[in-house]
């Protein structure tokens, strides 16, 4: 990996947008950090669409893309996204209504049998606006070692649905997408982005294992200092700066090589 001030600035001028990931990228601790909400308006006046991509939940989706000065948002890893159209919000599910609360019914009977096995485990104070998967917190809140998110990863994956691992939480899901399925989706919904072209013409700014995917699909790839998980594919290009800190100083680079001529 190499130091974010190592983007070349013709790299960074052909980019048409930036996907970013919430937890422990933009966000510390779970908060807004002034400076980082400022750089995407910064970003914006550069000329760059702005994407939210997280494994928070539907609920989230709604309000960022409702208000933040964003063109979208994709959650629950790619499962649901959110976009506004004109005055309107919407949001995409590419299952119909009966599909989808059968999938809820098959997650609800394996998260019986894992908080069975695993007692100490202890849902998401954000489970309520979740639509697609079920979280644990084994990091945000709570404190559960990587030895034993990889037994009750396992144990998941072993009753034939997905587990997977982001800085603060365990999600169970029965969905195909992942975070850069959901976002290339979004762009060719709403910008008709060929998604060979968007894998070019984007970049994506993240810290942890569920961004991998992202990693893997997108070219210009960005990891915050804090950095961690198991990636297939590193990130091209990593901070000094960890968390929000980190973000700022990717955006910053991004403003500069896109406006110094």
């Amino acid at each position: 990996m190499r130091p974010i001030s190592a983007l070349a600035h013709e790299e960074a001028r052909r980019l048409q947008g930036l996907l970013f990931d919430l937890d422990d990228t933009f966000l510390t601790e779970g908060q807004i950090v002034e400076a980082a909400f400022s750089s995407l308006y910064r970003l914006r006046e550069t000329g760059l669409e702005l994407y939210a991509v997280t494994g928070r939940p539907a609920g989230w989706g709604r309000l960022i893309a409702a208000q933040w000065p964003v063109d979208g948002a994709v959650t629950e890893n790619g499962a649901l996204l959110f976009y506004r159209d004109g005055h309107k919000l919407r949001q995409l599910d590419r299952l119909a209504p009966a599909e989808r609360r059968a999938r809820t019914r098959k997650l609800e009977a394996v998260r019986d049998e894992l908080l069975a096995k695993f007692p100490e485990l202890v849902p998401t104070d954000d489970a309520s606006f979740r639509i697609s998967d079920l979280t644990f917190d084994i990091g945000e809140h709570e404190h559960v070692s990587p030895e034993r998110v990889c037994e009750m990863m396992a144990f998941v994956t072993a009753r034939g649905v997905q587990a997977i691992r982001s800085s603060v939480h365990l999600h169970i899901s029965d969905e195909s997408d992942d975070k850069a399925s959901g976002s290339l989706r979004l762009l060719q919904l709403l910008k008709r982005r060929d998604p060979t072209e968007a894998r070019f013409g984007y970049a994506f700014i993240g810290d942890s294992e569920n961004d991998a995917a992202c990693f893997s699909a997108f070219h210009t790839t960005i990891g915050v200092q804090n950095l961690r998980g198991i990636l297939t594919r590193p990130p091209r290009f990593l901070t000094r700066g960890a968390r929000a800190l980190g973000f700022v100083e990717a955006a910053a680079q991004l403003v500069a090589a896109r406006t110094t001529r």
